[in-house]
């Protein structure tokens, strides 16, 4: 078996810590809510901002999982 495939597949592993980031902070976020609800709206920007960047390290190590299959000598 070829190491490139192995680093490929490690670098792909970055979707499971996102889905992990993105799972905590929306439950945060619930119980955020739940305690002050006046602030929900501030509550859900947060929220989406820190989706947003998680997915896009999730996106990031997809894109280097290819970049290494692709590119492989």
């Amino acid at each position: 078996m070829d190491l490139t495939v192995i680093g490929a597949g490690i670098a792909a592993l970055t979707g499971i810590g996102a889905g992990i980031g993105i799972g905590i902070a929306t439950g945060k976020a619930v119980e955020a809510v739940a305690r002050q609800p006046e602030a929900g709206g501030r509550i859900m920007q947060l929220l989406l901002l820190g989706g947003a960047l998680a997915e896009a390290t999730a996106i990031y190590g997809l894109l280097v999982a290819f970049l290494i299959i692709i590119l492989k000598p």
